[in-house]
């Protein structure tokens, strides 16, 4: 019997200029895609959330189906059970903290209970200790609290994988090694399959169980740091882990 793997990946797709042709499985495990600019890091996201078109896509996760254009499925964005942290966060700075968490649960779950829906917002915030600012509006917080909120509300709805594009860039220097120690514990913490989005070599090598190198649209390169490092395919690849 064939082992079904965590998350199954097959896209591809014309995006502007740019080719996608993408395939690859994962486990329970942290992903990091890197590549050069425009190579389609945020783009596969996108591909993979439903947020852009595909013209032969196929995503499993499990033993479910969520994409297969041959058998024309193709569940919508909000029934793909993905957590998605953008860039910039996307937090309404006009709702508090719980308010920011409680939408993704009323979003999500709109026939949930309201003692069970309390139940999740509560445990979210204490997971990622947010229950003393969760009245707090999120335009108060700094880089480091406004990332905690992302991933709690990604996380409250108890998706099937993670996605979190950039995670650590908008933040200054002074708080960037913290809040990276403080993700490295949280998605080591997940028996998730989650995919890291970064262009930082320090942040893929300390993220990352394995590192996929995308470059114009494809996967160049997969594994370890250490296996890129001993045998770069590219020249992006040979200078990425010289950094």
């Amino acid at each position: 019997m064939k082992k079904v793997c965590a998350l199954h990946v097959h896209m591809v797709a014309q995006v502007g200029s740019l080719a996608v042709d993408v395939e690859f499985d994962m486990g329970n495990e942290t992903l990091v895609l890197a590549g050069p600019n425009g190579a389609g890091k945020t783009t596969l996201l996108m591909l993979i959330l439903g947020a852009l078109p595909c013209k032969k896509a196929r995503i499993q996760m499990g033993d479910k189906v969520v994409v297969d254009t041959e058998l024309k499925i193709n569940l919508p964005t909000e029934a793909r059970r993905l957590g998605y942290v953008p860039q910039d966060y996307a937090l309404f700075p006009h709702l508090s903290v719980r308010e920011n968490v409680e939408f993704a649960l009323r979003c999500r779950a709109s026939k949930q209970k309201p003692r069970e829906r309390e139940a999740q917002l509560h445990a979210a915030l204490e997971n990622f200790s947010l229950s003393a600012l969760a009245h707090q509006k999120t335009q108060t917080l700094s880089g480091g609290e406004k990332q905690r909120v992302a991933l709690a509300r990604a996380l409250s709805t108890k998706p099937s994988a993670l996605l979190l594009d950039e995670p650590l860039s908008a933040l200054d220097i002074r708080s960037r090694k913290s809040t990276r120690e403080f993700l490295v514990d949280t998605l080591e913490s997940l028996s998730l399959p989650s995919i890291v989005v970064t262009h930082d070599a320090l942040d893929a090598r300390t993220l990352g169980k394995r590192i996929a190198i995308i470059e114009s649209g494809k996967i160049t390169q997969m594994g370890t740091w250490e296996e890129l490092s001993q045998s770069p395919k590219s020249a992006f690849v040979a200078e990425f882990v010289s950094m």
